[in-house]
């Protein structure tokens, strides 16, 4: 009978624990299954509200606070493309207001000086001059303006070749003599003597040229100042365009780089930009491999530097 007494206790033993484990498991999986259902209620009202609150969880639970963990990392990504998206919004309606803006006051002009044409019979050329220059403003800007949409669609098919940098820098230089003559610009260049290779597209690094040094003639013309300098590193090419211009606020210093971005004496100038230059200037550096950065000290030296790629011989 003692044997049986034993055997009988064990019994009781094993169902005891057994029970025991089950009741754990049992509260396991309901706590378990509030915690995901407090997760759905609260994930849901997030949604519903468009709200900015994040999944609080209070639980020793190892994998539950990992999978909340996760829900707020999702979170702060669709709230950071919510805000780029309203960014972008804004950034549009903004470039499509001021376009509208830049185009309007040229083609009033344009249209003024041919109804005194008309009205006269005859032009001056003073005034097919500026006639001439209003429409080639207008036209600048159009240009600009699909150029800056094709670039950022994506839709720009850069054809890469072997370029001799020093090479670009001095046609980009010579385009831009007579008017630098005229504005009694001082002139400082500063290239190897040798050509120095990179690989790139060469139409694109005319355009970052041509519009970084019309920058200079644009907003840095008080320093009657120009400067261009090529260097080198082991991997990289640089290419600095200074000038002595009243330069730029360290507070606008990447606004500078936004679509249509201009500061607020700009639109009171003789040559007047449209603030697309830098942003197409910055892109096109971007699709090649490099980078187009600023630095400023009002009235001492503003430079902005395009760094590109050096390719081995």
């Amino acid at each position: 009978m003692r044997g049986g007494t034993v055997i009988f206790f064990l019994c009781l033993c094993v169902l005891a624990l057994t029970g025991i484990v089950l009741y754990q498991q049992y509260v396991f999986w309901t706590g378990t299954q509030r915690k995901l259902r407090e997760i759905y209620n609260k994930l849901g009202e997030i949604i519903d509200t468009d709200s900015s609150e994040r999944i609080m969880l209070f639980t020793e639970n190892k994998e539950l606070m990992e999978l909340a963990a996760q829900i707020n990392r999702l979170l702060e990504e669709h709230l950071k493309v919510r805000a780029d998206y309203r960014s972008s919004q804004i950034a549009s309606k903004r470039m499509l207001s001021n376009i509208s803006h830049d185009m309007k006051t040229p083609m009033t002009v344009v249209l003024g000086y041919l109804e005194i044409m008309r009205i006269n019979g005859q032009a001056t050329p003073e005034m097919l001059a500026k006639t001439e220059q209003k429409a080639r403003g207008v036209m600048e800007l159009i240009d600009q303006f699909f150029t800056l949409a094709k670039i950022e669609a994506g839709d720009t098919d850069m054809e890469l070749s072997r370029i001799d940098i020093c090479r670009v820098c001095r046609e980009s230089i010579l385009d831009f003599y007579e008017i630098l003559t005229k504005a009694d610009f001082q002139v400082e260049i500063t290239l190897p003597e040798g050509a120095v290779y990179i690989q790139g597209n060469q139409e694109a690094l005319k355009r970052i040229l041509f519009n970084l040094v019309s920058n200079v003639v644009r907003y840095g013309s008080d320093g009657k100042y120009l400067g261009i300098f090529l260097r080198t590193d082991k991997n990289n090419v640089y290419i600095d365009v200074v000038d002595k211009g009243k330069g730029i606020e360290r507070a606008f210093s990447e606004s500078v780089f936004d679509r249509l971005f201009t500061m607020e004496d700009s639109r009171s100038r003789s040559i007047q930009g449209n603030g697309l230059g830098l942003t197409i200037a910055r892109n096109l550096a971007r699709q090649l491999g490099g980078e187009l950065l600023l630095e400023s000290a009002p009235y001492v030296k503003t430079t902005f530097t395009l760094r590109l790629r050096k390719m081995s011989y």
